[in-house]
Protein backbone atom coordinates (compact mmCIF):
# COMPACT_ATOMS: atom_id res chain seq x y z
CA UNK A 1 0.00 0.00 0.00
CA UNK A 2 1.16 3.89 -0.95
CA UNK A 3 1.54 5.84 2.53
CA UNK A 4 -0.52 8.92 3.10
CA UNK A 5 2.28 11.61 2.57
CA UNK A 6 2.56 9.96 -1.03
CA UNK A 7 -0.90 9.82 -1.71
CA UNK A 8 -1.26 13.68 -0.53
CA UNK A 9 1.36 14.70 -2.23
CA UNK A 10 0.42 15.65 -5.12
CA UNK A 11 1.41 18.45 -8.15
CA UNK A 12 -2.32 19.21 -8.54
CA UNK A 13 -4.74 18.86 -5.68
CA UNK A 14 -8.78 18.22 -6.82
CA UNK A 15 -9.72 19.82 -3.65
CA UNK A 16 -9.93 23.54 -4.23
CA UNK A 17 -11.65 23.16 -7.27
CA UNK A 18 -14.18 20.55 -6.15
CA UNK A 19 -14.83 22.43 -3.38
CA UNK A 20 -15.36 25.84 -4.92
CA UNK A 21 -18.18 23.90 -7.41
CA UNK A 22 -20.22 21.76 -4.39
CA UNK A 23 -20.16 25.19 -2.86
CA UNK A 24 -21.60 26.96 -5.28
CA UNK A 25 -25.05 25.05 -4.60
CA UNK A 26 -26.78 26.12 -2.04
CA UNK A 27 -28.64 22.81 -1.21
CA UNK A 28 -25.15 20.94 -0.78
CA UNK A 29 -23.78 20.84 2.26
CA UNK A 30 -19.99 19.53 3.23
CA UNK A 31 -19.49 17.57 6.00
CA UNK A 32 -16.42 18.62 8.44
CA UNK A 33 -13.76 15.96 8.75
CA UNK A 34 -10.68 16.05 11.62
CA UNK A 35 -7.07 15.66 9.54
CA UNK A 36 -6.43 12.33 11.04
CA UNK A 37 -9.95 11.02 9.75
CA UNK A 38 -9.30 11.86 6.40
CA UNK A 39 -5.85 10.99 6.24
CA UNK A 40 -6.56 7.11 7.58
CA UNK A 41 -9.94 7.32 4.91
CA UNK A 42 -7.39 8.16 1.90
CA UNK A 43 -4.84 6.02 2.88
CA UNK A 44 -7.33 3.01 3.14
CA UNK A 45 -8.68 3.90 -0.55
CA UNK A 46 -5.32 4.03 -1.89
CA UNK A 47 -6.17 6.84 -4.24
CA UNK A 48 -4.48 10.18 -4.72
CA UNK A 49 -5.85 13.82 -3.48
CA UNK A 50 -5.74 14.44 -7.09
CA UNK A 51 -8.63 12.89 -7.76
CA UNK A 52 -12.26 14.01 -6.65
CA UNK A 53 -12.63 10.41 -4.97
CA UNK A 54 -9.38 11.45 -2.84
CA UNK A 55 -10.46 14.61 -2.39
CA UNK A 56 -13.70 13.87 -1.01
CA UNK A 57 -12.05 11.10 1.28
CA UNK A 58 -9.07 13.45 2.58
CA UNK A 59 -11.28 16.36 2.96
CA UNK A 60 -14.82 16.23 4.10
CA UNK A 61 -16.71 13.85 6.14
CA UNK A 62 -19.34 13.59 3.09
CA UNK A 63 -21.54 16.06 0.92
CA UNK A 64 -25.44 15.88 1.88
CA UNK A 65 -27.58 17.21 -0.51
CA UNK A 66 -31.13 18.40 -0.68
CA UNK A 67 -31.50 18.46 3.36
CA UNK A 68 -29.56 14.83 3.33
CA UNK A 69 -31.98 13.45 0.66
CA UNK A 70 -28.73 12.77 -1.00
CA UNK A 71 -25.28 11.20 0.61
CA UNK A 72 -22.69 11.41 -0.55
CA UNK A 73 -19.81 9.51 0.49
CA UNK A 74 -16.44 11.09 1.86
CA UNK A 75 -14.35 10.71 4.77
CA UNK A 76 -17.18 9.22 7.68
CA UNK A 77 -18.95 12.04 9.72
CA UNK A 78 -22.17 11.69 12.05
CA UNK A 79 -23.08 7.92 11.27
CA UNK A 80 -22.45 8.68 7.48
CA UNK A 81 -20.07 5.60 6.58
CA UNK A 82 -16.77 6.39 4.79
CA UNK A 83 -15.74 5.79 1.05
CA UNK A 84 -13.56 3.00 3.15
CA UNK A 85 -16.05 1.48 4.92
CA UNK A 86 -18.93 1.24 2.92
CA UNK A 87 -16.85 -0.50 0.01
CA UNK A 88 -14.98 -2.88 2.96
CA UNK A 89 -11.34 -1.35 2.22
CA UNK A 90 -8.91 -2.39 2.80
CA UNK A 91 -10.02 -5.61 1.63
CA UNK A 92 -7.74 -8.81 -0.05
CA UNK A 93 -6.24 -8.75 -2.76
CA UNK A 94 -9.22 -8.23 -5.60
CA UNK A 95 -11.05 -4.87 -5.90
CA UNK A 96 -15.06 -4.32 -4.93
CA UNK A 97 -16.68 -5.63 -7.99
CA UNK A 98 -18.26 -2.18 -8.03
CA UNK A 99 -17.54 1.29 -5.70
CA UNK A 100 -20.47 2.38 -3.56
CA UNK A 101 -19.97 6.14 -3.77
CA UNK A 102 -23.92 7.51 -2.13
CA UNK A 103 -27.07 6.49 -1.15
CA UNK A 104 -30.48 8.52 -0.66
CA UNK A 105 -32.63 8.27 1.29
CA UNK A 106 -35.14 5.85 -0.29
CA UNK A 107 -32.43 3.25 -0.44
CA UNK A 108 -31.26 3.77 -3.75
CA UNK A 109 -27.49 3.18 -4.61
CA UNK A 110 -24.78 5.36 -6.60
CA UNK A 111 -21.93 3.14 -7.80
CA UNK A 112 -19.08 3.56 -10.26
CA UNK A 113 -18.47 0.06 -11.96
CA UNK A 114 -15.18 -1.91 -11.77
CA UNK A 115 -12.63 -3.20 -14.44
CA UNK A 116 -15.61 -5.63 -15.42
CA UNK A 117 -19.20 -4.94 -15.04
CA UNK A 118 -20.21 -7.33 -17.09
CA UNK A 119 -18.76 -10.14 -15.05
CA UNK A 120 -20.32 -8.51 -11.94
CA UNK A 121 -23.11 -8.70 -13.32
CA UNK A 122 -23.81 -5.01 -14.43
CA UNK A 123 -24.89 -2.37 -17.15
CA UNK A 124 -22.38 0.38 -18.47
CA UNK A 125 -18.70 0.55 -19.03
CA UNK A 126 -15.71 0.26 -16.16
CA UNK A 127 -15.40 3.19 -14.28
CA UNK A 128 -18.98 4.57 -15.31
CA UNK A 129 -21.85 5.60 -12.46
CA UNK A 130 -24.60 3.28 -12.16
CA UNK A 131 -27.63 3.90 -10.32
CA UNK A 132 -29.90 1.33 -8.13
CA UNK A 133 -33.07 2.54 -8.37
CA UNK A 134 -35.81 1.16 -5.84
CA UNK A 135 -39.02 1.94 -7.55
CA UNK A 136 -37.12 -0.17 -10.41
CA UNK A 137 -34.86 -2.48 -8.39
CA UNK A 138 -33.06 -2.55 -11.64
CA UNK A 139 -29.05 -0.94 -12.05
CA UNK A 140 -28.92 1.84 -15.09
CA UNK A 141 -25.60 3.68 -16.34
CA UNK A 142 -25.71 6.82 -15.89
CA UNK A 143 -23.26 7.48 -18.80
CA UNK A 144 -20.89 9.71 -16.44
CA UNK A 145 -17.78 9.10 -13.79
CA UNK A 146 -17.35 10.01 -10.56
CA UNK A 147 -15.74 13.43 -11.32
CA UNK A 148 -18.72 14.54 -13.72
CA UNK A 149 -21.38 13.04 -11.94
CA UNK A 150 -20.29 15.52 -8.72
CA UNK A 151 -20.72 18.00 -11.25
CA UNK A 152 -23.68 17.14 -12.20
CA UNK A 153 -24.98 17.47 -8.48
CA UNK A 154 -23.34 21.11 -7.99
CA UNK A 155 -25.33 21.87 -10.55
CA UNK A 156 -28.75 21.01 -9.49
CA UNK A 157 -29.15 17.74 -11.28
CA UNK A 158 -31.09 16.10 -8.75
CA UNK A 159 -33.82 18.21 -8.94
CA UNK A 160 -35.42 15.83 -12.23
CA UNK A 161 -33.64 13.23 -11.83
CA UNK A 162 -35.55 12.50 -8.39
CA UNK A 163 -39.20 14.23 -9.34
CA UNK A 164 -41.12 11.32 -9.83
CA UNK A 165 -39.99 9.92 -6.26
CA UNK A 166 -40.98 13.03 -3.93
CA UNK A 167 -43.70 13.75 -2.61
CA UNK A 168 -45.24 17.12 -0.61
CA UNK A 169 -43.66 17.37 2.63
CA UNK A 170 -40.56 14.93 1.70
CA UNK A 171 -37.73 18.09 2.90
CA UNK A 172 -39.24 18.02 6.57
CA UNK A 173 -39.21 14.06 6.40
CA UNK A 174 -35.73 14.16 5.11
CA UNK A 175 -34.15 16.84 7.56
CA UNK A 176 -35.41 14.51 10.50
CA UNK A 177 -33.57 11.80 9.72
CA UNK A 178 -30.25 10.64 11.53
CA UNK A 179 -27.62 9.97 8.58
CA UNK A 180 -27.39 6.25 9.89
CA UNK A 181 -31.04 6.46 8.61
CA UNK A 182 -33.41 6.46 5.06
CA UNK A 183 -37.37 5.87 4.93
CA UNK A 184 -39.31 2.52 3.95
CA UNK A 185 -42.12 3.03 1.59
CA UNK A 186 -45.33 0.92 2.03
CA UNK A 187 -46.48 0.03 -0.61
CA UNK A 188 -43.23 -0.60 -1.77
CA UNK A 189 -41.91 2.05 -3.98
CA UNK A 190 -41.59 -0.60 -7.03
CA UNK A 191 -45.25 -1.72 -6.52
CA UNK A 192 -48.20 -0.26 -9.01
CA UNK A 193 -49.57 1.67 -6.29
CA UNK A 194 -46.69 4.02 -5.14
CA UNK A 195 -46.08 4.32 -8.84
CA UNK A 196 -50.11 5.65 -8.72
CA UNK A 197 -50.52 7.80 -6.05
CA UNK A 198 -46.84 8.18 -4.05
CA UNK A 199 -47.99 10.55 -1.16
CA UNK A 200 -50.59 8.15 -0.23
CA UNK A 201 -48.00 5.81 0.79
CA UNK A 202 -46.76 5.40 4.28
CA UNK A 203 -43.11 6.17 5.04
CA UNK A 204 -41.03 5.50 8.47
CA UNK A 205 -37.48 5.50 9.07
CA UNK A 206 -35.05 2.57 9.11
CA UNK A 207 -31.52 2.06 9.21
CA UNK A 208 -30.16 1.94 5.56
CA UNK A 209 -28.58 -1.19 5.73
CA UNK A 210 -32.07 -2.97 6.55
CA UNK A 211 -32.97 -1.15 3.37
CA UNK A 212 -30.45 -2.21 1.44
CA UNK A 213 -30.80 -5.98 2.53
CA UNK A 214 -34.57 -5.69 1.64
CA UNK A 215 -34.27 -4.34 -1.42
CA UNK A 216 -31.37 -6.98 -2.20
CA UNK A 217 -34.52 -9.52 -0.84
CA UNK A 218 -36.85 -8.35 -3.26
CA UNK A 219 -34.46 -8.61 -6.45
CA UNK A 220 -33.89 -12.52 -5.63
CA UNK A 221 -37.27 -13.19 -5.14
CA UNK A 222 -38.15 -11.19 -8.42
CA UNK A 223 -35.85 -12.64 -10.71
Amino acid sequence: MRTVDNLTTVPAPAWPALEAELRSNPQIAVLPIAAPAGRDSLHRLQVTAGSRLGALALHTGGVLVDDGWLRVLGGGADGLPSLAEANGLPGDERPPAALVVGHDVLGGRFEVNGPDPAAAGRPGDPGEVCYFGPDTLEWTPLGVGHGVWLSWLAQGGTQRFYEALRWPGWPEETRALPLTHGLTVYPFLWSEEAHQDLAATSRQPAPMLELFAQQDEFVASLR
